[in-house]
């Protein structure tokens, strides 16, 4: 440990990302990208964004983008936040919305950058523990607390709240924000923008990561009433002005202006999450119900450390997480037709081994 570190530097336990290995190549089931290629609009977008102008800063504001993402959800363009992917975005909203002197709530199992950013920040926080079967307890929500965090779907379970439960979340803490991260839910979640128009305190955050194929270009938003928004762009502009640039502007609009494309790519990945869970289920796995581009997947019989170790050897990579009540379950994302048929080959060959060993 460097004796130049800062005492936060020292102390922070950095988010682990996905494996992303080099050494050959694997069908990618680990990162919950999409299997399809951006729109071919997008591409368009970036080869023509891609002249002299680069000498120039972005716009700060992004304001065509806003325009475009406000029309799309029926908001005006002041409740729309751009930030340089929904990570950036959210550790913005940390910044901008907690207090050191009070606690936040978000749940056990889900998105492990969230404990990241409250010990990077220094905030207190509490854990709400997922119900048996993996559900949100939503009762842990209607307690005194300082911001509520709630991935709605969750990750790495895949599973929805139901919208009047987080109305009631939202009624009971009208004077704190609660932050609900749809990163995932383009593939059948129910998203809650809908009722930003009657509670200030909601604030929703999405990414075109996921379901508009752009997570190599890393862009996010938060939709939120004007008093949100204005405050995260005070901490964006006391950090910098300047978070998404020319070519990852230009491709944002362009996703969001191919509508067709994106749903296509869209249904497709549902489609193939539904044959794939079938499939699974015929197989002896239990699967938890997912309203996202991947699934969470364990097996009675065969153990989920096996499986993942296994699965990399014959150049499958899904996710496993060795942690308290889900170190037998394994995350894998929903790929082309032609990569979740690989995976399943390459599970009924590892359960075969395993039978006759």
């Amino acid at each position: 440990m460097s004796k130049y570190w800062s005492e936060i530097t020292k102390g922070v336990e950095p988010y682990v990302c996905g494996e992303q290995p080099k050494d050959k190549k694997y069908v990618k089931l680990n990162t919950n990208e999409s299997p399809y290629p951006p729109s071919p609009k997008v591409i368009e977008a970036i080869k023509n964004e891609a002249n002299e102008d680069l000498r120039l800063y972005p716009d700060p504001d992004c304001d065509k983008l806003r325009d475009v993402i406000s029309k799309h959800y029926g908001l005006n363009k002041n409740q729309i936040f751009i930030g340089n992917g929904s990570d950036e975005v959210l550790a913005m909203s940390f910044l901008t919305f907690f207090n050191k002197d009070e606690t936040i709530i978000f749940p056990d199992i889900s998105y492990s950058f969230y404990p990241v950013y409250a010990n990077l920040y220094n905030l207190n926080y509490k854990l709400a523990k997922l119900n048996e079967d993996f559900s949100i307890p939503f009762h842990e929500f209607l307690t005194e607390n300082g911001g509520i965090v709630i991935p709605n779907p969750n990750a790495p379970t895949g599973r929805c709240l139901e919208t009047k439960k987080i109305e009631e979340i939202l009624k009971y803490n009208q004077n704190k924000v609660v932050i609900i991260d749809e990163a995932y839910v383009d593939f059948g979640g129910n998203s809650v923008v809908g009722l930003i128009k009657n509670y200030p305190n909601l604030l929703v955050v999405q990414t075109l990561s996921k379901s508009r194929s752009l997570a190599g270009i890393r862009v996010g938003f938060a939709l939120g009433q004007e008093d949100l928004i204005n405050g995260l762009n005070r901490i964006k502009n006391s950090f910098n002005s300047y978070t998404v640039d020319r070519v990852s502007n230009a491709a944002a609009i362009a996703a969001f202006e191919d509508q067709d494309y994106f749903e296509k790519c869209v249904n497709k990945v549902i489609n193939t999450r539904e044959t794939t869970v079938n499939k699974l289920e015929k197989m002896g796995f239990n699967i938890i119900p997912s309203k996202s581009n991947f699934i969470f997947i364990t097996h009675a019989k065969y153990a989920a450390k096996e499986l993942f170790t296994k699965l990399r050897e014959k150049g499958v990579l899904v996710r496993y997480f060795n942690k308290d009540r889900i170190d037998n379950y394994l995350r894998v994302s929903i790929g082309s037709d032609e990569d979740m048929k690989f995976f399943i080959d390459k599970i009924k060959e590892i359960i075969d081994e395993i039978e006759r060993s």
